[in-house]
């Protein structure tokens, strides 16, 4: 029998839509192949880091390994193997969608845009961009920055936070964007950049990493405050639930309180720097509300 175009396209669009939802059922997935593969930053002190060659560390990371205990207990199997994948800026949305991750805790902001094409998790964290710029700079505040030179990082809100700043203030700047963390560091350092516009945050992280941290100073006002939260597929509420269950968990038991003092508190690796950052009034608030509401 021969089929007419629209029945064709709707039988396609039917297959297409069962595909999409048999993808994000992730427990299925981890299920059927025995592994669960979570997402890492090389560079995002002290979410999710490399303190060594292919060993990364952080808050973030503590909580994808919860997650993962909480997985396998679900599922009872206690053998499910941990696969770990780095990811950018640019393509961690591409590889959590495409199946290639299974979760993305790291340095990653909550907002509407993204969450058309993925699902955040309870909001954990809350940040504002600023600069890292050497003090020798004479870099304060963004209108320094005029007709100069700024770095950030690719895919990043950051950058879409600089250059809209640039534009309503009419300043001139030259922005250029690193493929991650480092590389846009290492434009300031090698002087193609007076500053890195960046969470603040990952700056004083990425500052404490320095060989010299003395040399280097966070400026400027932050531009707006935005929430980090763990990511994953949506159309998935199975998994969102266990990911939320473990997170909101841990913000009712006391353990995030510990694992913050940990993170930001306490001297973390390589270089055993202590940001002593307390926390912030939205992220204690938070601990009650758990909310999963993202920025604009």
């Amino acid at each position: 029998m021969k089929l007419s175009a629209v029945t064709s396209a709707a039988l396609v669009w039917v297959g297409l839509l069962s595909c999409t939802v048999a993808h994000a059922d992730t427990l299925k997935k981890i299920a059927d192949s025995g592994k669960i593969t979570l997402a890492y930053r090389e560079s995002s002190v002290p979410f999710s880091y490399l303190s060594g060659p292919g060993v990364p560390v952080g808050f973030s990371v503590d909580i994808s390994n919860a997650v993962v205990d909480a997985v396998k207990k679900r599922l009872n199997n206690p053998a499910i193997k941990v696969e770990l994948q780095a990811v950018t800026s640019q393509n961690r949305i591409p590889l959590l969608t495409n199946g290639t991750i299974d979760l993305e805790c790291g340095s990653t902001t909550n907002n509407t845009v993204r969450g058309k094409d993925v699902q955040f998790a309870i909001n954990y964290f809350y940040t504002g961009t600023r600069l890292l710029t050497k003090k020798t700079s004479g870099v304060k505040n963004y209108a320094d920055l005029a007709r100069k030179k700024v770095a950030s990082t690719s895919g990043t809100t950051n950058a879409q936070v600089i250059r809209k700043y640039n534009r309503d203030n009419n300043l001139d700047m030259d922005i250029v964007l690193g493929k991650d963390h480092d590389d846009s560091l290492l434009l300031v350092d090698s002087g193609r950049a007076e500053a890195f516009a960046m969470d603040d945050i990952l700056l004083f992280g990425l500052m404490g990493n320095q060989r010299n941290p003395a040399e280097w100073t966070v400026v400027g006002d932050s531009l707006q405050v935005e929430p980090y939260a763990c990511m994953l597929r949506k159309d998935d509420p199975q998994f969102q639930a266990l990911v939320n269950g473990v997170i909101g968990g841990m913000m009712k038991s006391g353990e995030f309180d510990k694992l913050y003092s940990k993170w930001f508190m306490s001297p973390v690796p390589p270089r055993n720097q202590n940001l002593n950052l307390a926390m912030s009034k939205e992220l204690r608030e938070n601990l009650v509300a758990q909310s999963d509401k993202p920025a604009q």
